[in-house]
């Protein structure tokens, strides 16, 4: 089930995605409901002129998203999402044709317009348990050739955080994924093209996230790249807090937090980072990229 290690990932037209150095894939949230408001864009044009910038300023892949999954968000009509994000995606495709484009969205057909219009990755954080998508989204992964990102999450966004256990939660996370893979393969999708998102803050206690980014190239152990999506979400803020660094577990105050967390999964080997701030993670990425070769005399 596992596919063979590569350094790359195939994407429409010839071009591909290299894993030679962990990659940055900049956030576009089309949605006035996201956690971190200066990532809001409210027109198809600001989401264009924010990713020029974030390709300036280093971005690999830039990710456009309209729903906000931020703990106990409601879910948007899909016609909304799908008005939000269409427009944004052709806009980019059109005035940046290389740059790879993820669409994060857990609706196979909103998907599905989405690589239509132009996108390349499909960025999914519904685990495969949001009701009447899987079949459809597993449908749509087996006869297109985009990279899927497959997260783990406990329930919908609305209740993930509510009352969140686990006997052992790197077994649970574990096991989710094999279960999760071994449906995808028995329903003709290609291993070659899944990422693995171990999901911080979906469903998750403060030690789970941290267990994350302590142990997020551990994950690489079962055969896939893997995504880490922490920039400034609430257990980073409450680090700090914590540590009497802030007087609230606030987005606004989590960059220099995120960027410790980058530092990590790059230090790791972890393929891809997903974060709000394109330029100083970039920076942080060179750097513990360059120690980590020297680590193994690279």
């Amino acid at each position: 089930m596992r596919p063979a290690a590569c350094d790359a990932m195939s994407l429409a037209d010839g071009r591909s995605i290299a894993f030679g150095r962990t990659l940055v894939m900049g956030i576009l949230n089309m949605t006035d409901d996201s956690f971190f408001a200066p990532s809001r864009l409210p027109s198809a044009r600001d989401a264009l002129d924010r990713a020029c910038a974030m390709v300036r300023d280093g971005a690999d892949i830039i990710d456009i998203g309209a729903e906000s999954t931020r703990p106990g968000s409601l879910a948007v009509p899909e016609e909304d999402e799908i008005g939000a994000l269409i427009p944004a995606i052709s806009s980019i495709r059109g005035w940046l044709p290389q740059v790879p484009i993820s669409v994060d969205t857990r609706r196979a057909r909103a998907a599905r317009l989405a690589v239509e219009a132009g996108a390349d990755i499909i960025n999914d954080v519904s685990g495969l348990e949001l009701p009447g998508e899987a079949e459809a989204m597993a449908e749509l992964l087996s006869g297109t050739k985009a990279p899927y990102v497959l997260t783990h999450t406990k329930g919908t966004p609305d209740i993930m955080q509510q009352d969140v256990r686990y006997d052992d939660f790197w077994a649970e996370l574990v096991d989710f994924f094999e279960r999760k893979l071994d449906w995808l393969s028995r329903r003709g999708v290609s291993m070659d093209r899944v990422i693995l998102d171990p999901g911080v803050g979906f469903g998750k206690r403060q030690n789970d996230n941290a267990e994350i980014a302590a142990n997020a190239g551990e994950l690489q152990k079962l055969g896939f790249p893997v995504l880490v999506g922490a920039s400034r979400k609430g257990f980073i803020g409450r680090i700090q807090q914590a540590a009497g660094l802030a007087p609230q577990a606030l987005p606004e105050d989590s960059l220099e937090g995120t960027l410790a967390v980058t530092a990590l999964c790059a230090y790791a080997g972890v393929e891809i980072v997903r974060v709000h701030d394109v330029r100083e993670n970039r920076r942080v990425v060179e750097v513990a990229d360059a120690i980590r070769r020297a680590r193994h005399g690279g």
